[in-house]
């Protein structure tokens, strides 16, 4: 059967129209004139006839089998416009438009987080990313996606592996990049008893790893694994979230000081560890405000241990079931909102009623962040422009920074 690729899906699989309905072509770009056996809604077998001017030689020599990015066949261009079209798309589905600035995208090379699949082996140990649709793991040793010093820490994940993994079930390795040194998180191992302490607190301290969390228990403590945010540092609990490069990180991070301008009294919900809080204390005034108390504790602590900052508190509290209500905005003269992927509904309902003149929303879904958007629209807030940010690079993730002001 012959198709042509009328446009990509969200997940970045090529979309044509058969006979039947819709016919979903992995690895496919807009244009392209492809044959293969129908499946169902799947095109199997399938060879390109008339490749895409966009289509690239991938980067990476894992890109057939790795699963871990799915569009380095396209053109970088390409890319960053499709990005910017899910971002569109998202807001017209609300009837809404917008500015959009130039997309911004972290290079290769430069993920400083990242999980890592693995399972103990006759031999050793099989490390690695999913291949596509599969639990089969695919060794990736010249990943283009990994920032180096996330690679040079495979010998010592492997170490982890052979030690405290399963031959029957699946590992997780979360592993990521700090001041001091690799922080490591890992889910699915052996339980622990004194002689596997003993041995994990080795390959830590021999592979310099900078903390080990076992099965959600640190089991060891070579050294605390600091991130800086600005002029602060921090030692952000085990599992805390962290953007996924320092160059997206800046990149949102610049994006938001854009749009709150001179602000000097400003509020930062779903605050994390700081990544925006600590930064902007630099120049104003922060109230942060996050629902874990491990995040929190670790933000407070970095804001105290830092010079050149303004007052800087935090508070503990669920924004989810105890949104901010508009009396507790009097005063503030810019808010920061960076939500799950769920959106904030119930706290941008509060927002768009309170009288802050200034709303910086950083959002890692581009549907929730419509639907908030509309909402705030609807309390009179104008949308001003759109940062999108993508340092998924390779994916079909993307991030984006908006500016929405009272008149």
């Amino acid at each position: 059967m012959k198709v042509t690729i009328d446009r990509l899906g969200h997940l970045g699989d090529g979309v044509a129209q058969g006979p039947n309905g819709t016919i979903f072509v992995p690895g496919m770009l807009p244009g392209e004139e492809v044959e293969g056996d129908l499946q169902g809604d799947q095109l199997a077998d399938f060879r390109i006839l008339t490749p895409s001017v966009n289509r690239v030689k991938p980067p990476c020599s894992h890109a057939k089998t790795c699963g871990g990015c799915l569009m380095q066949h396209a053109s970088d261009a390409f890319v960053a416009d499709w990005k910017l079209g899910i971002v569109k798309g998202a807001l017209a589905g609300q009837g809404l438009e917008a500015e959009f600035r130039p997309i911004l995208t972290s290079p290769p090379k430069s993920r400083r987080r990242a999980t890592i699949a693995a399972r103990r082996t006759k031999n050793g140990a099989l490390m690695g990313f999913h291949a596509r649709a599969s639990d089969m793991v695919v060794n990736v040793p010249n990943c283009q996606l990994l920032h180096p010093d996330l690679i040079a820490t495979f010998p010592g994940l492997e170490a982890l592996v052979k030690l405290g993994g399963s031959r029957s079930g699946e590992v997780s390795l979360t592993v990521t990049r700090s001041l001091a040194g690799a922080d490591v998180m890992v889910v699915g191992g052996k339980e622990l008893d004194s002689g596997l302490l003993l041995e994990l607190a080795r390959v830590t301290e021999s592979f310099g790893f900078a903390r080990l969390t076992w099965n959600g228990e640190t089991v060891a403590l070579r050294t605390a694994p600091m991130q800086r945010f600005g002029k602060a540092l921090v030692s952000p609990p085990p599992g805390a979230f962290l953007q996924a490069t320092a160059e997206g990180e800046q990149a949102l991070l610049r994006s938001v000081a854009l749009a709150i301008g001179p602000a000097r009294k400003i509020v930062d919900l779903f605050a994390g560890v700081g990544t925006f809080a600590l930064p902007l204390a630099e120049r104003a005034e922060v109230h942060a405000v996050e629902g874990d108390a491990p995040m929190m504790a670790a933000l407070e602590k970095g804001a105290n241990n830092a010079q050149g900052l303004k007052r800087v508190t935090v508070e503990t509290r669920d924004l989810f079931r105890r949104p901010l209500e508009p009396d507790e905005f009097k005063g503030v003269e810019a808010v920061v909102i960076d939500p799950p992927r769920a959106g904030a509904e119930a706290q941008m309902a509060t927002l768009a009623r309170s009288g802050v003149p200034v709303i910086a929303s950083v959002s890692c879904n581009p549907i929730s962040f419509a639907r908030d958007a509309k909402t705030l629209i609807a309390g009179g807030y104008h949308l001003d422009w759109v940062q999108v940010v993508d340092q998924f690079r390779w994916s079909a993730h993307v991030e984006l920074v908006a500016r929405f002001s009272r008149s």
